[in-house]
């Protein structure tokens, strides 16, 4: 491993954040290495000493926003111990989206558009962000139905998948309308439907 000094840090990171920026925006196979270059105001030298390649450099991306997903740092909460926060974690997505004025949806979700058999390392880095995300929203109604709050026949692990698919479905949606409406109805239809596999003495 190539040592980095505090500064080579600083640039490195900057690099990062900016690729993260651009790819958000206009995914991976519109977000050239001479873009990510010229707007982070480094040098081919210092991208091509850090990262083999555009490639590299993506999934130091994804690295990146699993570690944040991990360390309670993202943007998203992903603290999920309530249907308060269930609710929370939904809104977090279209506030997200208000940030860049409904022209952008989830980082995660713009990067897999792009996805093309070539890009396996890709592909499973968001495997990995996926199955981080699932893991909190199931581990909350396996709560819940340990604690007798959720009916028995309920899946978990498909409620967590149905959380999943909606909010990416919702989001881009937003996108298309330039609305958050669509998301903001989404998000109260997918959580009246959930609340019905919830028991009477279910409390948040």
């Amino acid at each position: 491993m190539k040592a980095v000094s505090s500064r080579g840090a600083k640039t490195k990171q900057r690099l990062i954040e900016t690729a993260s920026d651009l790819v958000h925006m206009k995914g991976v196979a519109s977000t050239s290495p001479d873009e990510i270059i010229e707007i982070s105001k480094t040098g081919k030298g210092q991208f091509y000493y850090y990262f083999k390649n555009k490639d590299d450099l993506v999934h130091q991306v994804l690295e990146t926003h699993l570690g944040m997903i991990e360390s309670g740092t993202a943007p998203v909460r992903y603290d999920i111990a309530s249907w308060d926060d269930l609710e929370r974690w939904f809104l977090d997505q279209v506030e997200l989206q208000k940030k860049f004025e409904m022209t952008r949806s989830c980082p995660f979700g713009t990067i897999g558009n792009g996805l093309t058999g070539q890009d396996e390392l890709i592909r499973l880095d968001l495997c990995r962000i996926f199955d981080a995300v699932r893991m909190r929203i199931a581990a909350f109604f396996i709560k819940e139905k340990a604690q007798g709050r959720l009916a028995q026949e309920a899946d978990e692990g498909r409620l967590a998948d149905y959380c999943i698919a909606v909010a990416q479905g919702a989001m881009l949606m937003g996108k298309i309308k330039r609305s958050s409406q669509a998301v903001e109805t989404a998000v109260r239809e997918t959580l009246a439907h959930l609340k019905r596999f919830a028991r009477s003495e279910r409390t948040n």
